[in-house]
């Protein structure tokens, strides 16, 4: 398919695709896509509304909790319009700056949840390792400029994604692998020459993602050496407690992001269906996951969250 001197550069629609293989059930998988939607919404707005309306929840630790469920919600509604577009209204066509804006904002909010999950890791290595400072160091400036740092990198870092797209030329078949917009998956459509695209993408990985998730590792292998130092086996076993919701965390962003990343990369024979899976995985997993976690993981959260909906069926008594 070639487009026309006026429409060279940009074409006017693309093309999104469902699940390969499953489109005669689509209407079906829109059901769970619905329900885990509407469990990150929820989820993530519990998280929010008991952190705000708990004043024992208003410390480091959860604030920088409440970040991150403001950046899963971001990154849920980004992707919402069309997956459920394809799914439940099979309706595939998106605008070509209308994708470009939406990879702009995914690319964005998984750029500061990124530098979120960083400054969580931090933010447990002061209270394992000098908990009498934890507050001294942690801020509220502080927070809020790390807080500002992680939006401004995100928004610096990925304005250049869709200026670079917008100079190619599209003139092959508009179809895209998945149900929303990824910077390599627009990329592999142009026919012109795309190293610097390649090669920009690529510092993008390494100097956000790549350096953030050293980082985090660094931390907990600094918190590890400090837990051991502990005399009690009670004492550590209390001190990586309050880790294990991060680390999850931190599992179920990198791995789908890392595997995702690496089959656009390198994987040209790889099945069509395991790039929509890890692609789908590293969408919809994370925001879904992650307040439930935290929910069943975290005491306070967990009892702050018991005790309004036991409030809430009082005031309804």
């Amino acid at each position: 398919m070639r487009f026309t001197n006026t429409s060279w550069f940009q074409p006017p629609t693309l093309l999104l695709t469902g699940i390969p293989g499953l489109e005669a059930v689509q209407t079906w998988i829109s059901v769970p896509l619905c329900v885990m939607y509407l469990i990150a919404l929820l989820g993530n707005c519990t998280i929010l509304f008991v952190i705000k309306t708990t004043s024992s929840l208003h410390e480091p630790q959860y604030i920088f909790l409440s970040m991150l469920a403001t950046t899963d919600m971001g990154l849920s509604i980004s992707t919402l319009p069309t997956v459920l577009n394809v799914f439940l209204l099979n309706h595939r066509e998106i605008e070509f700056h209308s994708c470009l804006t939406q990879m702009f904002f995914i690319h964005t909010f998984s750029s500061m949840e990124s530098a979120i999950l960083l400054a969580m890791a931090f933010d447990r290595f002061v209270a394992i390792h000098n908990p009498l400072r934890y507050t001294v160091v942690l801020t509220p400036p502080r927070i809020i400029g790390m807080a500002l740092t992680a939006v401004v990198r995100g928004v610096v870092l990925m304005i250049p994604l869709p200026i670079l797209l917008k100079r190619l030329p599209f003139c092959k078949d508009v179809i895209l692998s998945h149900c929303y917009c990824y910077h390599p998956d627009v990329m592999m459509l142009a026919c012109g020459p795309v190293r610097v695209n390649i090669i920009y993408g690529l510092s993008l990985v390494i100097c956000s993602f790549g350096i953030d998730s050293m980082l985090i590792v660094i931390s907990y292998v600094l918190i590890l050496r400090t837990v051991l130092g502990i005399a009690s086996e009670g004492g550590q076993l209390k001190a990586l407690n309050t880790c294990v919701s991060h680390i999850f965390t931190v599992f179920i962003f990198y791995v789908p992001l890392i595997a995702l990343a690496l089959i656009h990369r390198f994987g040209t024979f790889t099945s069509p269906l395991l790039h929509v899976t890890m692609a789908n995985l590293f969408l919809f997993l994370t925001p879904v996951l992650n307040p439930l976690v935290y929910s069943l993981k975290t005491k306070q959260i967990r009892s702050a969250v018991h005790k309004v909906i036991t409030d809430k069926r009082n005031f309804l008594k």
